[in-house]
């Protein structure tokens, strides 16, 4: 049953001060009852270049404060997400920076604790390593997930099965069966691979040229009816728009074909959400994590009105 302490929103504060939570949610960590808990890994061993994505998770908070002051009628949903759902911010999941080999069993324990409390996670990365746990916990309750990946990297690179890496986890996914890879999805795609590993590519140059609105009719039909796992690592965005990023590679989407195609995925089944690879010491005005956490935001809009939409 939805937590009623967990609607709604509390005492106006000002942008520029207050409690530094997601969007201005409860922090708490009793969780039960909520229907979206807002978890955070500050994780980035597993980068292969420029590190500094543990610092993404705060980054991202302070970014979605005036979207928190704004989302009583939030833009262009038109709607208020918090009179629908009840959602908490837990903070962020431990792991110890002398034992990054720990980060996955962390993670998995994490994420399966607040599964078995809450209807969802959404998790504020971190490097995109940290996926690859989320997945292992979401699988163990929902089965083998349809993955609905933005990236420019195809991140199915060659993986032994003990790599801490942020580019071939999801290789490691698909061996492991934690997701159906005939109905997943990679989206904004700017890296070779020898093998495409049974997903459909859309790769930034055919998303150009074709628009958003043809993406997002390939991604309903490649997803289907199936449960899907959305992942968006940040870098699927150009560096004019997402400069703050690890792994930036040029001629990705903007902001505003991303947003799209993601507000285009309300009919999808998708049971839980990651944002990715904000590294906030690259950033410039703060826009890769004010595009990271619109992205959060919009997610929550979107799980809202489906919400609204189900019969009481």
């Amino acid at each position: 049953m939805t937590r009623h302490d967990l609607l709604g929103r509390s005492a106006h504060q000002m942008t520029y001060a207050g409690d530094l939570t997601f969007l201005r949610r409860i922090r708490t960590r009793e969780v039960r009852g909520a229907d979206i808990v807002i978890s955070r890994p500050p994780f980035d061993v597993a980068t292969t270049f420029r590190p500094g994505a543990r610092f993404g998770p705060q980054a991202i908070r302070a970014a979605s404060v005036q979207l928190a002051e704004l989302s009583s009628r939030a833009f262009p949903f038109d709607i208020d997400p918090f009179a629908t759902l009840a959602v908490a911010d837990w903070g962020d999941c431990y792991l110890d920076p002398g034992h990054p080999q720990q980060a996955v069993d962390r993670i998995v324990s994490h994420a399966r604790s607040i599964l078995s409390q809450a209807g969802m996670m959404l998790t504020l990365g971190g490097d995109h390593f940290v996926t690859y746990p989320l997945l292992r916990a979401h699988a163990e309750k929902f089965g083998p997930l349809a993955l609905i990946h933005f990236d420019a990297h195809v991140d199915t690179w060659p993986d032994d099965g003990e790599r801490i890496d942020h580019g071939s986890m999801f290789l490691r996914a698909k061996r492991e069966g934690l997701i159906d890879v005939e109905h997943s999805v990679q989206i904004g795609i700017r890296s070779f691979s020898e093998q495409d590993e049974g997903f459909t590519i859309l790769d930034a140059p055919w998303i150009h040229e074709h628009g958003a609105r043809a993406a997002l009719a390939r991604v309903l039909d490649v997803v289907a009816d199936r449960k899907a796992y959305l992942t968006f690592d940040i870098d699927c965005l150009d560096p004019a728009f997402a400069p703050g990023t690890g792994t930036p590679v040029p001629g990705g989407l903007s902001t505003a074909q991303a947003l799209a195609i993601l507000r285009g995925l309300g009919s999808v089944d998708i049971i839980g959400m990651d944002v990715v690879e904000v590294s906030p010491a690259y950033d410039h005005a703060e826009i890769t994590a004010l595009a990271a956490a619109t992205i959060a935001h919009d997610f929550i809009c979107m799980q809202a009105l489906k919400q609204r939409s189900r019969p009481t």
